[in-house]
């Protein structure tokens, strides 16, 4: 059992990967909250590795494209999402662990096609093969350099993790609460009720009156009538 426990600890260790966050806020406070941002930046130590400003006040943007360490990754894109209003977030992590082994099986491989070569070349012969092999230990030791620039490059872009923020300055909308909005909805009713049920009763008061009128003009009309006869 603890045996596999290590062998789980030792695959997790050796895993290489890129992670990349993708955050969209907005804010009415820009110049604030692009202070808030590089403050945090500090405080997790991390890179600005691009930074673009575009607009005039009122309207602008912010872009940045921050490099950190995998250990503070998380703690970093939790801080940022609180800043200003969160539009859009995205995390993808690409494992790179297959890769990263291929180019070191390559690297073994030349390191050893190399060695063969040197040992060719140290046990003599004619001047054209020492040329020859000359040659083609110089294009081995070419291809092992620009094979380590390679190695090199994909440890440095897995020694962190990135965060892509993209902040705009604007009124931010007010977040209307479930509550609130049955508040509103009822308030409406109460008061549209309330209108309808006053001109129905102001609507049946007249038409009552008006039968009253009809009747005692009829009664009226009947005296007089009776009166003539």
């Amino acid at each position: 059992m603890n045996g596999d426990v290590q062998v789980a600890s030792n695959i997790a260790s050796n895993q290489k990967y890129e992670k990349t966050a993708s955050i969209k806020i907005k804010t009415s406070e820009f110049e604030k909250d692009e202070k808030l941002l590089k403050e945090k930046s500090k405080t997790f130590n991390t890179v600005i590795q691009y930074e673009q400003s575009l607009g005039q006040k009122g309207n602008r943007q912010i872009h940045l494209l921050f490099g950190v360490n995998p250990n503070l990754f998380d703690s970093l894109y939790f801080e940022m999402k609180k800043i200003g209003v969160l539009k859009a977030t995205e995390i993808t992590k690409v494992d790179k662990t297959n890769e990263y082994r291929q180019l070191n099986a390559k690297k073994a491989s030349i390191e050893k096609t190399l060695q063969s070569l040197n040992e060719l070349k140290s046990k003599g012969g004619q001047i054209s093969d020492f040329v020859s092999l000359n040659d083609k230990i110089l294009e081995i030791e070419e291809k092992a350099q620009e094979l380590g620039v390679e190695l090199g490059n994909f440890d440095t872009e897995n020694e962190f993790c990135t965060i892509k923020l993209s902040m705009y300055e604007g009124t931010t909308e007010i977040n209307i609460s479930f509550i609130h909005r049955i508040k509103v909805a009822l308030e409406w009713s109460i008061k549209y009720f309330a209108i309808i049920a006053f001109t129905t009763l102001v609507l049946s008061l007249t038409i009552f009156v008006l039968l009253i009128i009809i009747d005692k003009l009829k009664v009226m009309n009947a005296i007089n009538n009776k009166l003539n006869e």
